[in-house]
């Protein structure tokens, strides 16, 4: 097989490319350029509309001022990597050693994806949790492995955990955990994290997490990283990000967090994707970590008062609503309105009503898509006055 052909088998497999070989378009991207052509609300991509702490982004503005704009360490820039130690040993008790055990990257994006091509051989099963974020399955598609996936059923989002001690095996090689969950807002609870270490150690398996929502929870709930449980920190690798905590999605700046070989094992991917990137933006992103405590209250605090506006605006809409405990998104179901086929109820959602959703079925592999068919993810991370506006349009819905 030619090289061209290998990459294209590859890019099939991890839905990069139609059948005819044309470059396949993310659902983000098509539902962005949606909003954009229509002038509707952007509620399908999650992104906030409003600045980050001016701790962070004056911190950003001095680093360019002072000529930090070249090439960083290839690890990352000590004084980040120094602060995500900090703050895991802060938050979380974890003790990490900055200098071998944290890497930055290009957000949870890159760290995600070398994580992911480092550690994965052709033939190994990937487990996620499905829905599941979609680069998931590209990039276990793009390493050749095989993906398996347990469901995550409404209304509450949580594993059945007989499917999941099914599920891994002796062939899975990782399992990827995303909690607080996207899309759904779930919060997986300690029984379950606890059954996810102990099938890993049985079967020999990686544990890589994705925590990218850690500082965004509500109504009391609390986030365990897997690492902290017994037994979990020397198969864990895990990976967060800036980006959602201090509103900078744009900057790109994640790290993964594991024992000094797995770093080292990802490092020789990670190289070789982007090298490095965001200079002026490390040091910031390590200011942004050294906030108070009160940053991080006020910062969840904000967020459940805007996931309450959007709810309630979604009720009044006629959506049946799961109230997310963590993250972004809410997940509402169109099936009350009518509306079985959730693809294409948001490609209708601007003429109908001038707002932009995502298809819960946009994060889910072909053959498990209509489980979700009729369930619609919508972005509260935006400023009052946009989710007000949002609101007002959706309630046409129930004329």
């Amino acid at each position: 097989m030619t090289v061209q052909g290998a990459w294209q088998r590859a890019a099939r497999g991890a839905l990069l490319l139609d059948d005819d070989g044309t470059a396949r378009t993310t659902i983000f991207a098509e539902m962005s350029a949606l909003a954009a052509s229509t002038g509707s609300i952007n509620l399908g991509q999650g992104f906030p509309d409003y600045p980050g702490p001016v701790e962070v982004t004056d911190a950003a503005q001095r680093e360019i001022a002072n000529g930090n704009n070249q090439y960083p360490p290839g690890r990352g820039m000590a004084v980040l990597r120094e602060a995500i130690a900090e703050h895991q040993k802060r938050f979380y008790g974890l003790v990490v050693d900055p200098d071998t055990e944290v890497l930055v990257t290009a957000g949870a994006t890159e760290a995600l994806s070398a994580a992911i091509l480092a550690l994965v051989e052709p033939g190994d099963e990937v487990l996620t949790f499905e829905p599941f974020y979609d680069e998931y399955g590209a990039v276990i598609g793009l390493a050749d492995g095989i993906h398996t996936t347990v469901r995550l059923r409404s209304p509450d989002f949580a594993p059945d955990h007989d499917d999941l001690r099914a599920a891994v095996t002796d062939r899975t090689r990782l399992i990827i955990v995303n909690t607080p969950h996207n899309p759904t807002g779930a919060v997986f609870d300690r029984e379950t994290l606890q059954l996810i270490v102990e099938l890993a150690e049985r079967h020999d398996a990686l544990i890589v997490t994705d925590e990218v929502y850690e500082h965004l929870h509500y109504d009391g709930s609390t986030h365990t990283p897997i690492a902290t449980l017994p037994g979990a920190a020397e198969r864990t690798i895990t990976i967060s990000s800036g980006g959602k905590t201090f509103n900078t999605t744009g900057w790109k700046i994640g790290w993964v967090i594991a024992t000094a070989p797995l770093i080292s094992a990802i490092v020789a991917v990670k190289q070789f994707l982007t090298y490095v990137n965001g200079a002026p933006f490390q040091p910031a992103i390590a200011a942004g970590l050294q906030l108070p405590d009160a940053f991080y209250r006020d910062l969840a605090s904000d967020l459940a008062g805007k996931r309450d506006l959007l709810a309630g605006g979604l009720r009044a809409a006629g959506f049946d609503i799961t109230l997310p405990r963590a993250g972004y998104f809410i997940v509402a179901d169109a099936a009350p309105l009518g509306y079985d086929d959730g693809g294409a109820f948001c490609r209708a959602l601007p003429e109908l009503a001038g707002v932009v959703a995502v298809p819960i079925s946009a994060f889910c592999l072909p053959g498990s898509a209509g489980q979700y068919g009729s369930l619609v993810r919508f972005a509260f991370c935006k400023r009052l006055e946009v989710l007000e506006q949002a609101s007002e349009q959706l309630a046409r819905l129930s004329v």
